[in-house]
């Protein structure tokens, strides 16, 4: 949770009350006894600290009346400031403080990053998948319980009500690409959509929901895709039985994350807008031994082991399957970092 002004107002009242000390006393030190501002100053410090030095010049008795005033106005508030400030210090107000806008001037250099609302199981499951992809990410979490947990992860994130319009632009909100919503009850995650919607109407945003009848209202407030963990764990479980070997092999490439063969989206991009470039074009120009098992036409349809003569435009979106470094000089191919000449 931010460090609230009202919080350092002590602290800045002290701060101030003691330069406004040192400014009376340079001040005085300087006009009555004439001394340099070097002399006035030690003199100010010797004074208002009672530290027992001895005075630099004799004093005249105007001099003399001039630091008893001080020593006597100063005391207190030079005791309040010290106590008031070290406290500060001891509980680790300034330490949070500054570390606070440190995260908060991170959280401002992201952009098209993904905003995770709670951290429970669901939550720090989906977070670990985005570091895997190497997705920025920031947390909103307002539960003490969970935020230690946060911490030992080294995440970027918010200690705050995340239901709040403040605090969802604090996230960046306004330039992020998607938000999932992972909070522990459909109200709260219902809400949390209503009101990212509402600020970017272009956001990509995953729901969880616990209720059946709630994904109905999530979609109306704004959620582009609602998922039931409970209903997919029980459909997985269900499947392993009837087709175990099916599951099990998905589960290898999109689970296990080997290292020798993965399923991969490839945006189409790089494909000029009037281009009559096929997949067997895009596949002999690559020169990657891949199989492109899957498209997702501009219009939302999926095809699923698409035809070699389909046009390819640059709406569209592939599901390949091969080796890492393969998939990856596909992917500067389609993007146009390689040459395709259509």
């Amino acid at each position: 949770m931010p460090i609230k002004l009202e919080e350092l107002k002590p602290a800045y009242y002290s701060i101030i009350l003691f330069i406004f000390i040192m400014f009376i006393g340079i001040l005085g030190f300087s006009f009555i006894e004439g001394y340099p501002l070097i002399d006035a100053f030690f003199m100010t410090i010797i004074t208002i600290t009672t530290v027992g030095f001895g005075i630099i010049h004799p004093l005249s008795t105007a001099g003399k009346l001039f630091t008893a005033f001080l020593i006597i106005f100063s005391f207190g508030f030079f005791a309040y400031s010290a106590t008031t400030l070290t406290r500060y210090i001891v509980s680790g107000v300034f330490r949070n403080y500054f570390k606070y806008s440190k995260v908060k001037k991170e959280i401002d250099k992201l952009t098209n990053h993904v905003i995770v609302v709670g951290f429970g199981r669901n939550g720090s499951q989906s977070i670990e998948e985005l570091k895997y992809h190497n997705i920025p990410l920031v947390v909103i979490e307002n539960r003490e319980s969970k935020i230690k947990e946060v911490q030992q992860k080294e995440l970027l994130y918010i200690e705050d009500d995340p239901s709040s319009d403040e605090v969802l632009i604090r996230a960046g909100i306004l330039r992020a690409k998607a938000l999932i919503s992972v909070l522990p009850t459909d109200e709260e995650n219902l809400f949390v959509v209503l009101t990212s919607r509402e600020l970017n109407p272009d956001i990509t945003i995953i729901s969880r929901a616990i209720n059946l009848n709630t994904i109905k209202k999530l979609k109306i407030a704004g959620a582009s895709h609602v998922i039931m963990p409970d209903k997919i764990s029980g459909q997985h479980m269900a499947n392993m039985i009837a087709q175990p070997n099916v599951i099990e092999f998905m589960d290898y490439l999109m689970l296990e994350k080997s290292k020798d063969v993965i399923l991969n989206e490839i945006p189409c991009k790089g494909i000029a807008e009037n281009s009559s470039l096929t997949i067997q074009q895009l596949n002999s120009l690559s020169k990657e031994n891949l199989n492109i098992i899957g498209l997702k036409r501009h219009d939302g349809k999926y095809i699923v082991n698409p035809s070699p003569d389909i046009v390819l435009t640059h709406n569209d979106h592939l599901f390949v399957l091969g080796k890492p470094e393969e998939i990856e000089q596909f992917q500067k191919a389609i993007s146009g970092e390689m040459s395709i000449n259509n």
